[in-house]
């Protein structure tokens, strides 16, 4: 599946039925680990990406950092890729639809669009304006002319700022707008994640993250949910094996954690796999 097109295409055929894990890579490595490992698409995040660039996440990589890096992405392995693009780079509904084209431009088969401000404390937008977004990045995806997934995000509840009832508002304003995919980071439970997903007809996208990892990839698909994403789950996980493994170093002189690493030898293999070479 290396021409963008059949990518595209593949991309749409996920989310028609049944239920699939989209792993998150942050970096070319990480992509083909993912992909020699079974996955069937990935997408970006924007925390993990901030972290290889030694930044924190919530707005601190511009446009077209992040358009670099997806294209790295998509350049890492045959598999199609969407982009987790926080609130599309700017307040405006032009600036969100011309993140969409460029998204599109690039070779991306979706994106992510979050009602988030990229202000201190992250409020979300006004509603009015929020949906006015969603409406502007719609329709710059149409314009593609070919299959491209925007996914809508209500990220009020895991930020602190609302509750589930008016996420559910903001994602059926959204799916009324145009959005391909809703979602709904983190809602309070599963019982609540069933709602969410119950409230619209199209797809809804959930985190594996959080209280969420001791759920099943088959509970998730029970409660009705299309995707299930990691965010920066696994970055974080990362992250904290060299943060534990450094301070047993410099702290205690403990080398060793160094001993539950995977052998070279096998991410060699997987590498070379992921990357859509012949085995």
């Amino acid at each position: 599946m290396t021409d963008l097109a059949e990518r595209h295409a593949a991309f749409k055929a996920l989310h028609q039925s049944g239920c699939f894990a989209i792993p998150n890579p942050w970096d070319i490595g990480s992509a083909r680990l993912m992909a020699a490992c079974g996955a069937r698409a990935l997408a970006t995040t924007s925390a993990g990406h901030a972290f290889t660039l030694g930044r924190p996440d919530m707005g601190r990589v511009t446009r077209d950092e992040a358009l670099a890096h997806a294209q790295d992405l998509i350049a890492a392995t045959p598999l199609p890729v969407s982009g987790d693009f926080e609130n599309g780079f700017g307040d405006s509904p032009g600036e969100v639809a011309l993140t969409v084209q460029l998204s599109g431009e690039i070779g991306l088969s979706g994106c992510s669009i979050e009602d988030t401000q990229m202000v201190g404390g992250n409020p979300p937008y006004p509603f009015d304006l929020a949906v006015e977004r969603i409406r502007a990045a719609a329709s710059a995806a149409r314009a593609l002319g070919r299959p491209f997934m925007l996914c809508a995000r209500a990220d009020g509840v895991m930020n602190g700022h609302y509750d589930t009832d008016e996420a559910i508002r903001r994602i059926r304003a959204f799916e009324d707008a145009g959005a391909d995919l809703l979602y709904v980071p983190l809602p309070p439970d599963l019982a609540a994640l069933e709602r969410i997903a119950a409230s619209v007809d199209k797809p809804v996208n959930a985190l594996a993250a959080g209280p969420f990892t001791s759920v099943t990839l088959e509970q998730f698909a029970a409660a009705g949910v299309r995707r299930v994403s990691i965010g920066s789950a696994m970055a974080r996980l990362t992250h904290k094996v060299i943060v534990d493994a450094t301070r047993a170093i410099i702290g205690h002189g403990d080398f060793s954690q160094l001993s539950n690493g995977i052998s070279g030898d096998t991410i060699d293999d997987l590498l070379v796999t992921g990357a859509g070479a012949p085995e």
